[in-house]
């Protein structure tokens, strides 16, 4: 059989990470991964195992591929001691290492296994070893070649199985790398359906749930994207403390309503960045130019991701324009001084000083003294005078923490 052109992985990812923003239903977001890992790649089957929160087990609910290979939808059910599950689940064997043909697990959360090991007769030990044979069981059962999980902060919500290849050769480590990221993404998708089921429960009863299921949600870019720990956090409290301190020098006169939409607009500001690939996101060196026009749709991707919440829409200005300048040289539509929404210059100060001050791999950050200076250098031209004057002010009088 004729091989299959080379695939651009890094190209199909970020394709994938579009969509999964766009696509809040994850059946259909898995049904979609699916068909295009089995078109793109030219296997015999794919499928993808959920889990079911209600039953406490996992479940295949999407399978696509030649019939007489796949497994049926909802066919088999995997309870939480099934070799499968437990193989990913046990931290007995999350560590677990054997060889390139084995288990690869470049990381924490990135896990592949394949059937190879068992055939090598490697194990990690009596426990791994045996476990390691209960897999391989299960396996041919299915005719199934590798499993790869889809883990979010350690915990299972997926795993894609896949079938061998039609030409018969193994996959590779381009796509072994590809099918870890991708479930690691599919993951996070899944978790993010499930925090706006929550939203949209907690909306209708009590409003305070809301906004701590807003914290949540907000915080599941932190999950992706390692180097903004408490950045979502820092930002929204510096944005509170600049438009208290407007309404307190009289440049500002902004209700409780307006404070409630900054604070949720300061959380969620960043949410668009789980669209972005972690490639981009994580990376210690120079962004390309095209990788930084990717980075930069992140603001765009964040109202895609928060328009269906209708409770939001009063925040969305915060979380698309953060990144507008008021000279108008900023992105994603080059808006300039006035015709920027205040509540997003409020959250462009207060996410370019805490940006300025924080530590990356790649440069120390700068004190709190030096971030001011830069403030106040860039106000009129990067930031809104007004809101610039704030956080001056906020240095000035000691009240600047975080």
């Amino acid at each position: 059989m004729q091989k299959t052109s080379k695939i651009d992985y890094k190209k199909e990812l970020e394709t994938a990470s579009k969509g999964m923003i766009m696509i809040h239903d994850p059946q259909l977001l898995i049904k979609l991964i699916v068909r295009m890992i089995v078109n793109k790649l030219d296997i015999k089957h794919a499928g993808m195992i959920l889990e079911d929160p209600k039953k406490d087990s996992y479940v295949l609910t999407i399978s696509r591929g030649q019939h007489g290979y796949k497994i049926p939808a909802g066919f088999a059910r995997f309870e939480k001691n099934n070799p499968i599950i437990k193989l990913f689940t046990e931290k007995d064997y999350k560590s677990l290492r054997i060889n390139k043909n084995g288990v690869i697990a470049q990381d924490i959360n990135r896990m592949i296994w394949q059937e190879s090991v068992i055939a090598n007769g490697n194990g990690n030990g009596n426990g791994a070893t045996k476990l390691l044979h209960e897999v391989a069981d299960q396996m041919r059962i299915h005719n199934i070649v590798a499993c790869v999980p889809g883990l979010y902060r350690d915990k299972l919500l997926a795993v894609l199985m896949l079938g061998e290849k039609n030409d018969g050769s193994k996959f590779d480590d381009d796509e072994l790398d590809f099918f870890a990221a991708l479930a690691h993404d599919v993951a996070m998708a899944i978790r993010n359906a499930q925090l706006f089921e929550n939203l949209q429960r907690e909306a209708d009863k009590n409003r305070d749930l809301f906004l701590r299921t807003v914290i949540v949600l907000g915080s599941t870019i932190e999950a992706k994207d390692k180097y903004t720990h408490g950045h979502s956090r820092r930002v929204t409290d510096y944005s509170i403390a600049i438009a208290r301190q407007m309404n307190q020098n009289g440049t500002g006169h902004f209700s409780e309503e307006f404070m409630n939409q900054l604070y949720i607009s300061g959380m969620l500001h960043d949410i668009g960045k789980i669209g972005v690939p972690e490639a981009i996101l994580n990376n210690e060196g120079k962004l390309t130019a095209e990788e930084f026009d990717i980075m930069r749709s992140h603001t765009v991707y964040g109202v895609e991701i928060l328009k269906p919440l209708s409770e939001l829409e009063d925040s969305l200005d915060g979380v698309k324009y953060h990144h507008e300048r008021y000279d108008g040289k900023g992105y994603p539509e080059g808006l300039k001084g006035e015709d920027i929404p205040i509540i997003a210059a409020v959250i462009a100060v207060a996410d370019a000083f805490d940006a300025m001050t924080t530590d990356r791999p790649y440069r120390k950050g700068l004190t709190h003294d030096q971030g001011i200076k830069e403030i106040d250098k860039h106000s009129g031209d990067q930031f809104h005078p007004l809101t610039a004057q704030a956080m001056i002010e906020l240095f000035n009088a000691g009240k600047l923490l975080g």
